[in-house]
């Protein structure tokens, strides 16, 4: 069965997009030069994680801000999610679902409908989900099972953060693994 899975690069201070949902400062970090170390343990870079996880992954369920959003390698080789390296089923979370269809794109105004279509077309690989308020809308109705998040070496001061819902309650996560500076957690339900 698959699970579904939150994955982001996130600034030390908790942002995923600087302010205005700017991505451009993750350009720095998505380089497989990103993140090295100088300590005896070397740290995993972006591009290494990126070239494990996009095999792992069956669907995308992604919100439509980031769909059409800032993509920090756009007009390169690299621009579409996960750096450009994937292609397959893709399930964008929307109030506005568009006429016309897209190759490999299902639009949805649905989060249920989207998840168990994702689910479906994911198999027993990985839905990966994108997204702060998508990831946020699954958190709440009980739907994430994991995320991956990993930490890049800046302090942003603004923007989106990882998971913003003031006044609610607070959500238990226990860690499955960490590495280099990447963490997965599991939501506890």
């Amino acid at each position: 069965m698959s699970r579904l899975q939150y994955q982001c690069t996130m600034s030390l201070d908790g942002f995923i997009a600087g302010a205005a949902g700017d991505m451009s400062w993750l350009t720095e970090y998505a380089s497989s030069a990103a993140v090295q170390s100088d300590t005896a343990s070397d740290l995993d870079s972006a591009a290494d994680l990126t070239d494990d996880l996009v095999p792992a992954i069956g669907a995308v369920l992604v919100g439509n801000r980031t769909f059409r959003g800032d993509d920090p390698n756009k007009g390169t080789d690299s621009e579409g999610a996960y750096g450009g390296q994937w292609s397959g089923p893709t399930f964008v979370l929307t109030h506005h679902v568009p006429a016309e269809p897209e190759v490999d794109v299902t639009f949805s105004d649905d989060l249920h409908g989207a998840v168990a279509a994702a689910r479906a077309a994911a198999g027993d690989k990985i839905v990966g989900v994108l997204g702060a308020d998508v990831a946020r809308q699954c958190i709440e109705a009980g739907l994430l099972d994991e995320l991956l998040v990993s930490i890049a070496p800046v302090l942003l001061g603004d923007g989106v953060r990882l998971f913003d819902r003031p006044g609610g309650s607070p959500v238990r996560l226990q860690v499955l693994d960490v590495s280099g500076l990447t963490i997965v957690l599991r939501v506890v339900r």
